[in-house]
Protein backbone atom coordinates (compact mmCIF):
# COMPACT_ATOMS: atom_id res chain seq x y z
CA UNK A 1 0.00 0.00 0.00
CA UNK A 2 1.27 3.47 -0.87
CA UNK A 3 0.44 6.37 1.48
CA UNK A 4 -0.86 9.36 -0.46
CA UNK A 5 -0.08 12.08 2.07
CA UNK A 6 3.22 13.08 3.64
CA UNK A 7 4.07 11.29 6.86
CA UNK A 8 5.13 13.87 9.45
CA UNK A 9 7.42 12.35 12.04
CA UNK A 10 7.70 13.15 15.73
CA UNK A 11 11.22 14.51 15.14
CA UNK A 12 9.82 17.24 12.86
CA UNK A 13 10.85 15.76 9.51
CA UNK A 14 8.53 14.31 6.87
CA UNK A 15 8.66 11.23 4.66
CA UNK A 16 7.21 11.23 1.16
CA UNK A 17 5.78 8.34 -0.86
CA UNK A 18 5.69 6.04 2.15
CA UNK A 19 4.85 2.40 1.49
CA UNK A 20 3.26 -0.07 3.91
CA UNK A 21 3.75 -3.81 3.54
CA UNK A 22 1.11 -5.78 5.39
CA UNK A 23 -0.40 -9.25 5.48
CA UNK A 24 -3.96 -10.30 6.24
CA UNK A 25 -5.52 -13.70 6.85
CA UNK A 26 -9.17 -14.62 7.08
CA UNK A 27 -12.13 -12.34 6.50
CA UNK A 28 -13.74 -9.50 8.40
CA UNK A 29 -17.16 -10.63 9.56
CA UNK A 30 -20.36 -8.71 8.80
CA UNK A 31 -20.31 -6.93 12.16
CA UNK A 32 -16.57 -6.14 11.80
CA UNK A 33 -15.90 -7.50 15.29
CA UNK A 34 -13.27 -10.19 14.63
CA UNK A 35 -10.18 -8.14 13.76
CA UNK A 36 -6.91 -9.20 15.40
CA UNK A 37 -3.85 -6.97 14.97
CA UNK A 38 -0.50 -8.68 15.45
CA UNK A 39 2.57 -6.47 16.05
CA UNK A 40 5.96 -7.89 15.16
CA UNK A 41 9.26 -7.39 16.97
CA UNK A 42 12.58 -5.91 15.84
CA UNK A 43 13.72 -8.09 12.93
CA UNK A 44 10.49 -9.91 12.05
CA UNK A 45 8.12 -9.20 9.16
CA UNK A 46 4.42 -8.95 8.33
CA UNK A 47 3.91 -12.73 8.22
CA UNK A 48 3.26 -13.92 11.79
CA UNK A 49 2.54 -17.46 10.63
CA UNK A 50 6.25 -17.59 9.77
CA UNK A 51 7.73 -16.25 13.01
CA UNK A 52 4.98 -17.07 15.57
CA UNK A 53 4.01 -20.68 14.86
CA UNK A 54 1.69 -22.14 17.44
CA UNK A 55 0.10 -18.76 18.13
CA UNK A 56 -1.00 -17.60 14.66
CA UNK A 57 -2.20 -20.06 12.01
CA UNK A 58 -4.56 -22.91 11.23
CA UNK A 59 -5.74 -24.55 14.44
CA UNK A 60 -4.01 -21.96 16.65
CA UNK A 61 -5.53 -19.58 19.17
CA UNK A 62 -5.33 -16.83 16.52
CA UNK A 63 -6.60 -18.45 13.35
CA UNK A 64 -8.00 -17.31 10.00
CA UNK A 65 -11.18 -19.39 10.40
CA UNK A 66 -12.35 -17.17 13.25
CA UNK A 67 -10.34 -13.98 12.93
CA UNK A 68 -9.41 -11.33 10.41
CA UNK A 69 -5.70 -11.12 11.16
CA UNK A 70 -3.63 -8.07 10.24
CA UNK A 71 0.12 -7.64 10.63
CA UNK A 72 1.93 -4.62 9.19
CA UNK A 73 5.68 -4.37 8.68
CA UNK A 74 6.90 -1.53 10.89
CA UNK A 75 8.21 1.78 9.59
CA UNK A 76 12.00 1.67 9.19
CA UNK A 77 12.18 -2.06 8.50
CA UNK A 78 13.58 -3.70 5.37
CA UNK A 79 10.66 -6.01 4.56
CA UNK A 80 8.58 -3.79 2.31
CA UNK A 81 7.51 -0.81 4.43
CA UNK A 82 9.55 2.35 3.86
CA UNK A 83 12.93 2.09 5.54
CA UNK A 84 16.46 3.46 5.32
CA UNK A 85 19.05 2.93 2.61
CA UNK A 86 21.72 4.73 4.67
CA UNK A 87 22.26 6.32 8.09
CA UNK A 88 20.73 9.63 6.96
CA UNK A 89 17.20 8.31 7.48
CA UNK A 90 15.24 10.50 9.93
CA UNK A 91 14.77 9.47 13.55
CA UNK A 92 11.71 7.24 13.75
CA UNK A 93 9.84 6.65 17.01
CA UNK A 94 7.30 4.11 18.18
CA UNK A 95 4.68 6.83 17.88
CA UNK A 96 5.58 7.27 14.19
CA UNK A 97 5.11 3.54 13.64
CA UNK A 98 1.67 3.76 15.20
CA UNK A 99 0.81 6.70 12.94
CA UNK A 100 1.42 4.45 9.95
CA UNK A 101 -0.76 1.71 11.48
CA UNK A 102 -3.50 4.31 11.91
CA UNK A 103 -3.36 5.14 8.21
CA UNK A 104 -3.63 1.45 7.34
CA UNK A 105 -6.58 0.75 9.62
CA UNK A 106 -8.56 3.54 7.96
CA UNK A 107 -7.76 2.08 4.56
CA UNK A 108 -9.03 -1.31 5.76
CA UNK A 109 -12.25 0.23 7.08
CA UNK A 110 -11.86 -1.16 10.59
CA UNK A 111 -13.16 0.87 13.55
CA UNK A 112 -12.73 -1.70 16.32
CA UNK A 113 -10.02 -4.28 17.01
CA UNK A 114 -11.09 -7.34 18.98
CA UNK A 115 -7.55 -8.18 20.07
CA UNK A 116 -4.13 -6.58 19.72
CA UNK A 117 -1.09 -8.64 20.64
CA UNK A 118 2.67 -8.41 20.33
CA UNK A 119 5.89 -8.96 22.21
CA UNK A 120 9.00 -6.85 22.78
CA UNK A 121 9.03 -3.98 20.26
CA UNK A 122 5.66 -5.23 19.01
CA UNK A 123 4.28 -4.79 22.51
CA UNK A 124 5.68 -1.26 22.62
CA UNK A 125 3.70 -0.36 19.48
CA UNK A 126 0.56 -1.97 20.89
CA UNK A 127 0.76 -0.02 24.15
CA UNK A 128 1.44 3.28 22.38
CA UNK A 129 -1.59 2.81 20.15
CA UNK A 130 -3.83 1.68 23.01
CA UNK A 131 -2.85 4.81 24.95
CA UNK A 132 -3.51 7.09 22.00
CA UNK A 133 -6.89 5.53 21.16
CA UNK A 134 -8.21 4.08 24.42
CA UNK A 135 -11.43 2.70 22.91
CA UNK A 136 -9.99 1.11 19.76
CA UNK A 137 -8.94 -2.26 21.22
CA UNK A 138 -11.44 -4.41 23.06
CA UNK A 139 -8.60 -6.59 24.36
CA UNK A 140 -4.82 -6.32 24.35
CA UNK A 141 -2.07 -8.81 25.15
CA UNK A 142 1.33 -7.11 25.40
CA UNK A 143 4.16 -9.55 26.15
CA UNK A 144 7.77 -9.23 27.30
CA UNK A 145 7.61 -5.49 26.77
CA UNK A 146 7.65 -2.22 28.71
CA UNK A 147 6.00 1.17 29.02
CA UNK A 148 9.30 3.03 28.70
CA UNK A 149 12.54 1.56 27.42
CA UNK A 150 14.97 1.00 30.27
CA UNK A 151 18.55 2.30 30.60
CA UNK A 152 19.59 -1.37 30.52
CA UNK A 153 17.83 -1.92 27.19
CA UNK A 154 19.20 1.34 25.76
CA UNK A 155 22.71 0.32 26.81
CA UNK A 156 22.42 -2.99 24.93
CA UNK A 157 21.16 -1.15 21.85
CA UNK A 158 23.94 1.42 22.05
CA UNK A 159 26.55 -1.36 22.24
CA UNK A 160 25.05 -2.84 19.08
CA UNK A 161 25.11 0.52 17.28
CA UNK A 162 28.74 0.97 18.30
CA UNK A 163 29.48 -2.31 16.51
CA UNK A 164 27.57 -1.11 13.44
CA UNK A 165 29.42 2.22 13.42
CA UNK A 166 32.92 0.86 13.92
CA UNK A 167 32.92 -2.36 11.88
CA UNK A 168 32.14 -2.81 8.19
CA UNK A 169 28.36 -3.14 7.61
CA UNK A 170 28.12 -6.92 7.21
CA UNK A 171 30.44 -7.84 10.07
CA UNK A 172 29.01 -5.01 12.16
CA UNK A 173 25.54 -6.47 11.86
CA UNK A 174 26.86 -9.88 12.86
CA UNK A 175 28.55 -8.40 15.94
CA UNK A 176 25.41 -6.42 16.83
CA UNK A 177 23.32 -9.58 16.62
CA UNK A 178 25.77 -11.44 18.85
CA UNK A 179 25.43 -8.71 21.49
CA UNK A 180 21.66 -8.85 21.17
CA UNK A 181 21.56 -12.62 21.62
CA UNK A 182 23.18 -12.22 25.04
CA UNK A 183 20.19 -10.13 26.08
CA UNK A 184 17.55 -12.24 24.32
CA UNK A 185 18.60 -15.46 26.01
CA UNK A 186 19.61 -16.37 29.56
CA UNK A 187 22.56 -17.95 31.38
CA UNK A 188 20.62 -21.21 31.56
CA UNK A 189 19.94 -21.16 27.82
CA UNK A 190 23.63 -21.26 27.01
CA UNK A 191 24.39 -23.63 29.87
CA UNK A 192 21.76 -26.12 28.70
CA UNK A 193 22.41 -25.93 24.96
CA UNK A 194 26.01 -24.80 24.39
CA UNK A 195 28.07 -26.41 27.16
CA UNK A 196 31.12 -28.34 25.93
CA UNK A 197 31.91 -31.51 27.87
CA UNK A 198 34.96 -32.66 25.92
CA UNK A 199 37.47 -30.38 27.69
CA UNK A 200 38.28 -28.46 24.49
CA UNK A 201 40.37 -25.25 24.71
CA UNK A 202 38.96 -23.43 21.63
CA UNK A 203 36.19 -23.61 19.01
CA UNK A 204 33.59 -23.48 21.75
CA UNK A 205 29.95 -24.24 20.96
CA UNK A 206 28.81 -20.93 22.45
CA UNK A 207 31.19 -19.08 20.12
CA UNK A 208 29.94 -21.01 17.09
CA UNK A 209 26.34 -20.33 18.09
CA UNK A 210 26.83 -16.56 18.21
CA UNK A 211 28.68 -16.56 14.89
CA UNK A 212 25.88 -18.62 13.35
CA UNK A 213 23.17 -16.25 14.63
CA UNK A 214 25.10 -13.22 13.38
CA UNK A 215 25.60 -14.69 9.91
CA UNK A 216 21.97 -15.78 9.70
CA UNK A 217 20.71 -12.25 10.41
CA UNK A 218 23.22 -10.66 8.01
CA UNK A 219 21.79 -12.76 5.19
CA UNK A 220 18.22 -11.59 5.77
CA UNK A 221 18.32 -8.11 7.31
CA UNK A 222 19.64 -4.61 6.68
CA UNK A 223 22.28 -3.00 8.90
CA UNK A 224 20.69 0.42 8.29
CA UNK A 225 17.25 -0.84 9.34
CA UNK A 226 18.75 -2.47 12.42
CA UNK A 227 20.36 0.84 13.37
CA UNK A 228 17.14 2.80 12.76
CA UNK A 229 14.88 0.38 14.62
CA UNK A 230 17.17 0.12 17.64
CA UNK A 231 16.97 3.90 18.03
CA UNK A 232 13.20 3.72 17.66
CA UNK A 233 13.04 1.18 20.47
CA UNK A 234 15.09 3.48 22.69
CA UNK A 235 12.57 6.28 22.03
CA UNK A 236 9.70 4.32 23.54
CA UNK A 237 7.92 6.14 26.38
CA UNK A 238 4.13 6.03 26.51
CA UNK A 239 4.12 8.84 29.06
CA UNK A 240 6.03 11.37 26.96
CA UNK A 241 2.89 13.34 26.03
CA UNK A 242 0.74 12.49 29.06
CA UNK A 243 2.77 13.61 32.06
CA UNK A 244 3.80 10.14 33.24
CA UNK A 245 3.68 6.53 32.16
CA UNK A 246 1.16 5.87 34.93
CA UNK A 247 -1.19 8.56 33.59
CA UNK A 248 -0.77 7.23 30.06
CA UNK A 249 -1.52 3.61 30.96
CA UNK A 250 -4.57 4.60 32.98
CA UNK A 251 -6.09 5.92 29.73
CA UNK A 252 -6.36 2.39 28.32
CA UNK A 253 -9.92 1.04 28.43
CA UNK A 254 -9.15 -2.35 26.90
CA UNK A 255 -9.21 -5.52 28.92
CA UNK A 256 -5.54 -6.50 29.15
CA UNK A 257 -3.56 -9.67 29.64
CA UNK A 258 0.06 -8.69 30.26
CA UNK A 259 2.51 -11.57 29.94
CA UNK A 260 6.06 -11.77 31.28
CA UNK A 261 8.80 -14.38 30.99
CA UNK A 262 10.41 -15.43 34.26
CA UNK A 263 13.95 -15.63 32.77
CA UNK A 264 13.78 -12.43 30.69
CA UNK A 265 16.77 -10.20 31.53
CA UNK A 266 16.12 -7.62 28.78
CA UNK A 267 12.46 -6.89 29.62
CA UNK A 268 12.29 -8.35 33.14
CA UNK A 269 8.85 -9.31 34.51
CA UNK A 270 8.64 -6.35 36.87
CA UNK A 271 8.23 -4.15 33.77
CA UNK A 272 5.13 -6.10 32.74
CA UNK A 273 3.83 -6.07 36.32
CA UNK A 274 4.05 -2.26 36.27
CA UNK A 275 1.98 -2.19 33.08
CA UNK A 276 -0.65 -4.53 34.52
CA UNK A 277 -0.82 -2.56 37.76
CA UNK A 278 -1.53 0.71 35.94
CA UNK A 279 -3.99 -0.39 33.25
CA UNK A 280 -7.42 -0.29 34.96
CA UNK A 281 -8.67 -3.68 33.71
CA UNK A 282 -5.52 -5.77 33.46
CA UNK A 283 -4.17 -9.12 34.61
CA UNK A 284 -0.53 -10.14 34.83
CA UNK A 285 0.61 -13.65 33.96
CA UNK A 286 4.10 -15.10 33.91
CA UNK A 287 5.35 -18.01 31.83
CA UNK A 288 8.33 -20.21 32.62
CA UNK A 289 11.13 -20.53 30.08
CA UNK A 290 14.82 -21.32 29.78
CA UNK A 291 14.97 -19.06 26.71
CA UNK A 292 14.91 -15.65 28.37
CA UNK A 293 13.36 -12.81 26.38
CA UNK A 294 12.85 -15.10 23.38
CA UNK A 295 10.48 -17.14 25.53
CA UNK A 296 7.54 -15.15 24.14
CA UNK A 297 8.39 -16.59 20.70
CA UNK A 298 9.37 -20.08 21.84
CA UNK A 299 6.81 -20.99 24.50
CA UNK A 300 3.74 -21.12 22.24
CA UNK A 301 1.85 -23.77 24.27
CA UNK A 302 2.00 -21.69 27.47
CA UNK A 303 1.12 -18.41 25.76
CA UNK A 304 -1.57 -20.03 23.64
CA UNK A 305 -3.27 -21.45 26.73
CA UNK A 306 -3.18 -18.07 28.47
CA UNK A 307 -4.69 -16.38 25.42
CA UNK A 308 -7.41 -19.02 25.09
CA UNK A 309 -8.45 -18.54 28.71
CA UNK A 310 -8.30 -14.76 28.35
CA UNK A 311 -10.46 -14.71 25.22
CA UNK A 312 -12.88 -17.30 26.63
CA UNK A 313 -13.78 -14.84 29.38
CA UNK A 314 -14.85 -12.16 26.90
Amino acid sequence: MKVKQSLFLECGEALQNVKIRYTTYGKLNKTKTNAVWVFHALTANSNPMEWWPGIVGEGCVINPQDHFIICANMLGSCYGTTGPSNRQFPLVTIKDMVKLHQILIKELGITKIHLGLGGSMGGQQLLEWAVQEPELFENIAPMATNAVHSPWGIAFNEAQRMALENIDPSKGLEAARAIAMLSYRHYNTFQNTQEDVDHRWEDFSASSYLNYQGEKLRKRFSADSYYTLSKAMDSHNVGRHYGSIQAALKRIQSKALVIGVDSDILFPPHEQELIANEIPNATFAQITSNYGHDGFLVEAPQIGQLLKEFLREQ
